[in-house]
């Protein structure tokens, strides 16, 4: 068959029964589609719905109708292609869980009027470069040593973040984190998570205090698009093999270049680019929607 959906939960919480397999194949049915047997990646975590004659554009608002209600997050793709050789991930409310320039923010005491600078710029209402460069402006004078405090303190990171990117890497997949913060903070990330590359701002720091600016390009938008076609001529691999992840306006443009796109907790803007919306399962999930199975899966350390 040519085109699948996968039914996705919370690997820790494996509720996903044949009841809600067989209410998407009854729909998909319904709308004239011919669904194929379920295919159970992961007991009760993750379930293929092949099927053919409806196409898959058509088919994600009829699944997103039968699982209604549930903690079910799902996609709907063509069968071929489904495992990608590039992994290109956001790093901020995507693999890891805060806004670091919202954290450091904290530590000058101004968080609240950062962080809501952050939220603006990410739903795509402020210019991106702008929008950093006012904020870290605003961070001027502040300690080194907070960096690494923000670091140790404050960074958690994204559950199953580390679990999809080993997972990748261990196929052959090339792996990048690609950030609009900083160096600092994405280098660390990159190396505990296991990414093979990384690119991100630079903070300008003399004395041993934040001078307020950063230095060199700024990671936006379109560097975040550019980085990812640059690697697939590098690699000789076509953006359709390619699954980017993010989850604000900033990375629209590196989803919309990609052959699977993810929100992961997504903005409005971002969810409404993506392929797929993670409101309920964890990152690892995008391994299912790969085709993965649990054997295949690397946990993480």
């Amino acid at each position: 068959m040519n085109a699948v959906a996968t039914l996705i939960v919370k690997r820790d919480a494996p509720f996903l029964s044949a009841d809600h397999a067989e209410r998407v194949r009854a729909a998909l049915a319904e709308a004239g589609a011919n669904p194929g047997a379920p295919d159970w990646l992961a007991p009760g975590i993750a379930c293929d719905i092949p099927f053919d004659g409806l196409d898959v554009g058509s088919a994600k608002p009829i699944v997103a109708t039968a699982l209604a209600g549930e903690a079910i997050d799902f996609a709907c793709q063509p069968a071929r292609g489904r495992r990608k050789a590039l992994l290109i991930a956001d790093m901020d409310s995507t693999m890891i869980q805060v806004e670091c320039i919202d954290e450091l923010a904290d530590f000058a005491g101004l968080k609240p009027q950062v962080a809501a600078i952050t939220e603006a710029a990410m739903r795509g209402e402020l210019d991106f470069a702008g929008a950093l460069k006012e904020r870290v402006a605003l961070l001027a004078g502040l300690g080194e040593d907070v960096l690494d405090r923000v670091y140790r303190e404050r960074v958690v990171m994204t559950p199953g973040a580390e679990t999809l990117v080993r997972s990748m890497g261990t196929t052959g997949a090339h792996t990048i984190l690609v950030s609009g913060g900083f160096t600092y903070f994405v280098q660390r990330v990159a190396d505990a998570l296991g990414f093979a590359d990384f690119a991100a701002n630079l903070l300008e720091i003399d004395g041993g205090r934040l001078t307020g600016r950063v230095t060199g390009r700024v990671v936006d938008a379109e560097v975040k698009r550019q980085t990812l076609l640059d690697a697939c001529a590098a690699r000789g691999i076509a953006p359709a093999d390619v699954l980017a992840v993010g989850d604000g306006a900033n990375d629209i443009p590196m989803m919309a270049e990609a052959g699977l796109a993810a929100a992961y907790r997504g903005k409005p803007r971002a969810r409404a680019a993506a392929d797929i919306t993670l409101d309920h399962a964890d990152l690892s999930s995008l391994l299912y929607v790969q085709g993965f199975r649990d054997r295949e899966i690397v946990e993480a350390s």
